[in-house]
């Protein structure tokens, strides 16, 4: 790999976004064709990209496009301050200084405590732009090489995969006679990590002594409180950081490991999950988004219920376990929430055949209710019309555009005539005029329709409804990165 690696010695000019972006695809894709090439393989030269000025240079744009480009860390510096008093390159030539010459060193993350939907506080870490930028750097040449590794059965925080596909997986086995879920969560993923165990996994493929200690450093970066104490970090990875869902993905894929070799040993052909039934054991397969997954099985109850044992055990290692509250063993019949989608089988009207379906669930409904009534309340009277129509108008599209392969169309009926009414009452408040004035004034057609396009105020378009297809989505060979992937 040395002689393909790029080399930066002395001062060098920094290139364009659009070199830079050749550059890092270019690199990324070798990675992923030697990674995947080979299985055992060890990287040992991959500080020497960690320094490159193409990949500093896609990783600051990276940050600083991203929203959280607005928040500062401990040191109350924010990509904006940078820019303007510092300099983007002299930033980055800084950067790269301390990189080269190993004196880098990342500082405590901020912690700050956002609700959670049970009403719980969840503990979000904030580095400093710099911390952002090494990392970002860490996440572009590390997961071209350990994507050749992840499992298919692993849909969160990875390029070219999302939410749907992991629905239309479990949508598709549960319409296969897969009858019971192992619905389970992790307690506290990003928290309870061990440093020792991830290490491990990480040595397994990266060879560099350098990049092992930088990782290591972020992860004993440690942080500072809410109160103002330093707290240090002996387990987990601080969650809010670039690099936090990469390396949970690695300590997770001991799970995706452990299920893929059954399957392929003893489950992979319709033959061989045939012989298994008729001999009384089960068909299970997994399927994950982060830290939530289930476990689907053609069996009995008890078979399912065996699998927490067998979760539990192989989560141990990791430092991690099953929270008690959130993992469960349910009937297809009886339906279950998961990212957003309640998934049951229920039969046909007007039938008798037995279809699976997928629906928003009612926190999904309610948290969308919630945002509508927020921003229709008295206390945005002083608003003007229009921002608060292009405001709705963006929440609904993003909340339709996220449900739109759902059985929903009874959801987006319920969801217009709350926001129409929320609607017509606020500006009744605003104005305090009647609604043929209101009509006249605002040119506001009698219906409202609310589509997997967004919202339409003329003309009600119907919903259209797509049923999941499951097309088993693997990671093509060689990787190809997209924009998306490295921006």
């Amino acid at each position: 790999m040395s002689e393909d690696a790029l080399v930066n010695t002395g001062a060098v000019s920094w290139p364009s976004d659009a070199r830079a972006y050749l550059a890092v695809r270019r690199m990324q894709t070798k990675l992923h064709g030697w990674a995947a090439a080979d299985r055992g393989r060890r990287f040992d030269d991959l500080y020497n990209l960690v320094c490159d000025p193409a990949f500093l240079t896609i990783a600051w744009e990276r940050v600083a496009s991203n929203k959280g480009a607005r928040t500062p860390g401990v040191d109350r510096a924010t990509v904006a301050h940078i820019t303007a008093r510092v300099g983007v390159t002299a930033f980055l030539q800084d950067l790269r200084d301390q990189l080269r010459f190993r004196t880098f060193r990342p500082v405590e993350v901020r912690q700050v405590m956002i609700p959670k939907a049970s009403g719980k506080l969840r503990k979000l870490g904030i580095p400093t732009v710099a911390d952002r930028v090494v990392q970002a750097v860490l996440k572009l040449v590390l997961e071209p090489i350990f994507e050749a590794d992840f499992r298919p059965m692993s849909y969160g925080f990875r390029p070219n995969r999302r939410a749907h596909d992991a629905i239309a997986e479990i949508h598709h086995f549960t319409s296969k006679r897969y009858e019971w879920v192992l619905e389970a969560d992790i307690e506290a993923c990003f928290d309870m990590i061990d440093h020792t165990a991830l290490m491990d996994r990480l040595r397994r493929r990266i060879g560099d002594k350098r990049v092992l200690a930088l990782v290591k450093a972020f992860l004993k970066a440690g942080v500072l409180t809410t109160v103002g104490t330093t707290e240090g970090t002996i387990t987990g990875t601080p969650q809010g950081g670039i690099l936090s869902p990469l390396l949970a993905n690695i300590a997770l894929s001991a799970l995706d490991d452990h299920f893929a070799r059954q399957w392929q040993q003893s489950m992979a052909t319709h033959s061989k999950r045939q012989y298994r039934r008729r001999k009384g054991k089960a068909n299970v397969r997994l399927i994950r988004y982060a830290d939530d997954f289930v476990v689907v099985v053609a069996g009995d109850r008890q078979h399912a219920e065996d699998l927490r044992d067998e979760v539990s055990a192989v989560l141990a290692p990791m430092g991690l376990r099953l929270s008690p509250d959130k993992t469960r063993v349910v009937h297809i019949d009886d339906g279950f929430d998961f990212l957003g989608f309640h998934i049951r089988r229920m039969r046909k009207r007007g039938s008798r055949k037995s279809f699976v379906y997928t629906r928003p669930s009612t926190k999904a409904i309610a948290s969308i209710k919630a945002r509508v009534k927020i921003m229709t309340y008295r206390s945005t009277l002083h608003r003007e019309p229009g921002y608060l129509m292009d405001y709705l108008g963006r929440v609904l599209r993003g909340w339709a555009h996220y449900f739109r392969y759902a059985a929903a169309k009874r959801s987006f009926n319920a969801i217009d005539s709350y926001t129409w009414e929320r609607i017509t009452a606020w500006l009744r408040k605003k104005h305090r005029i009647g609604w043929p004035e209101l009509r006249r004034r605002y040119c506001l057609p009698g219906t409202w329709r609310l589509t997997h396009d967004g919202v339409r105020f003329r003309g009600a378009a119907s919903v259209t409804v797509t049923r999941y297809r499951y097309r088993g989505y693997q990671i093509p060979t060689p990787w190809t990165p997209t924009a998306a992937t490295i921006s």
